[in-house]
């Protein structure tokens, strides 16, 4: 017969199972706390990975932000592939193609003729004089024409001195009237380079990106001059200030204009005070597609240095700008300010959007970038409304009508992004490249939605990125600005050249006569006329 515990058993035996409950207990709490730190290294996991991947993207993958042929040809090139849809082109439609069995294959065409502009040399080729002859009956022959063909040759660029020479005069009766003749006011008082050397030097730097050094090296190939790369930098500085007048102007103008763009790059300056050659500065780019109140005037690129990437140093950059006008600026939160400061209406960029999202869908491995994708999703969507332009673009629509066409066509896409957004934003790892995507889209909603409410507002800010370009281009071959007052001198040629390219004006001829110019004008009207819509229209 069993006996029943005693009393001090039975106590030992509740203590026992008490102790065992709560180790169960913090067992469970240790094995929740290890799930915890077990998603949480999972998560940094996937983080790091993605991190990897991306970074292994921007060194060897294509820069293209196209995921695939399919979403290339919808999203960038929707105009040619739609209106190859709508209406064979010219050459095609003329182009009928000769029956060869068993296939079609077209006439080759012909290489396209040289600029009939360019001077010609003619080279003329006859037929000895004992060539002359007809083989059959001995008669002369008689020429009935030419056979010609075209080749491009290029004659190595030529340098040479131009000796000004004042003629002194006096009188022979006695010694009170000795003159000299002056000599025509320049941009640089006893410069070593002539206007038209300078605009050479400026132009092949900030259009060709080609070093001071390097056209020294070619200055002594092809001139024998010895000039050093001292003197040049020297002479693009002074250049460059002596334009500052015009700058203004187009700043001026500009700044009236419905709808400006802004954007910075980085910058090194090496000698600046109180700074260390590493920090980095910035070049802040400003443009508009069409100048003045009525934005009927030419398109302006002008280009500025700061020394940083504050509000208040872009601040000086924007005064004056008219309440109510358009700034397009990427999600940079100095920008907010100057809108606000200044009353304007602020838009957002639906290019950076989407490169955030691209982004987000390139870290995927291959076999998951589909479509079922939630960033693939918002691409989607992101492509519908550049249709919408680029149909615009196509038909060659007014304000009014693309305003119409984006309220009918634009604003329903713009409530399913919202939509999707909405349900997913905060299921979303918000470290992670597809987070944030999304907190961009969120935060920056009402300014990229801004952009339907007026026919003349940009969907993006991609013209302005596409204006610094040809900077970034060029800092790739000559790297820094060794002194400010030379990076102030950059951004003011880089300003009057790309203005110039835009305008489809010949940068080197108008600051050869610019230069030229400048030392003659003294009053507003004088600088006025320098413009380069305005110079090269007189000249």
């Amino acid at each position: 017969m069993v006996q029943p515990p005693s009393l001090a058993e039975f106590i030992a035996l509740q203590q026992a199972l008490e102790q065992a409950r709560l180790d169960q207990k913090q067992a469970e709490q240790a094995v929740q706390a290890l799930r915890g730190e077990l998603r949480m290294t999972q998560a940094e996991r996937d983080l790091l990975k993605e991190r990897l991947n991306q970074f292994k993207r921007q060194l060897f993958a294509a820069k293209s932000e196209a995921s695939s042929q399919h979403q290339r040809d919808m999203f960038f090139n929707e105009a040619e592939s739609l209106g190859a849809q709508a209406e064979p082109a010219r050459e095609e439609a003329e182009d009928e193609g000769i029956e060869v069995a068993p296939h079609k294959r077209k006439k080759r065409a012909g290489r396209r003729p040289l600029d009939a502009a360019l001077p010609r040399e003619v080279v003329r080729h006859e037929l000895p004089e004992d060539q002359r002859v007809c083989p059959h009956d001995g008669t002369a022959l008689r020429e009935i024409g030419v056979e010609a063909s075209e080749q491009l040759d290029i004659i190595p660029q030529q340098v040479r001195v131009i000796r000004h020479e004042r003629v002194k005069y006096a009188c022979p009766c006695c010694d009170g009237a000795l003159r000299l003749a002056p000599k025509p006011a320049q941009v640089i008082p006893k410069g070593l380079l002539s206007e038209g050397a300078i605009a050479w030097v400026a132009t092949a730097k900030y259009l060709d990106g080609l070093p001071l050094y390097r056209q020294s090296v070619l200055l002594g190939r092809f001139g024998g001059t010895d000039i050093s790369r001292s003197t040049l930098s020297a002479t693009v500085v002074r250049a460059g200030q002596s334009v500052q007048p015009v700058i203004n102007l187009m700043r001026d103008q500009l700044l009236e204009s419905p709808v400006v763009y802004g954007d910075e790059t980085e910058l090194q300056v090496l000698k600046e005070a109180g700074r260390k050659a590493q920090t980095k500065s910035y070049m802040w780019a400003q443009m508009c597609e069409g100048s003045g109140a009525d934005a009927t005037g030419p398109p302006i690129r002008l280009f500025a240095y700061a020394p940083g990437r504050s509000t208040a140093l872009a601040q000086p950059l924007y005064a004056g700008m008219r309440g109510g006008s358009a700034l397009m600026t990427d999600g940079y939160e100095p920008y907010n300010a100057i809108a606000q400061t200044n009353g304007l209406v602020h838009l957002g960029c639906w290019a950076h959007c989407r490169r955030y999202f691209n982004d987000a869908l390139q870290a995927l491995p291959k076999d998951r970038r589909g479509p079922d994708q939630l960033s693939a999703r918002f691409i989607d969507l992101i492509g519908q409304l550049y249709r919408v332009e680029a149909l615009a673009r196509q038909r060659g629509v007014g304000v009014q009508e693309l305003h119409q066409l984006r309220q009918r066509d634009s604003v329903p896409v713009l409530a399913q992004i919202e939509a999707l957004l909405l349900s997913h934003l905060h299921g979303v790892l918000p470290a992670s490249l597809l987070g944030k995507a999304l907190h961009y889209l969120s935060a920056q909603w009402s300014k990229l939605t801004r952009y339907v409410e007026d026919g003349r507002y940009p969907i993006d800010n991609n013209p302005c990125e596409n204006a610094i370009r040809p900077f970034v281009v060029g800092r790739r071959n000559w790297l820094f600005s060794d002194t400010v007052a030379g990076a102030n001198a950059s951004a003011n040629l880089y300003s009057l050249l790309q203005t110039c390219q835009v305008n489809g004006i010949d940068g080197y001829r108008y600051l050869r006569e610019l230069l030229i110019a400048l030392p003659k004008a003294s009053t507003a009207d004088d600088y006025e006329a320098l413009l380069p819509w305005r110079l090269t229209s007189r000249a």
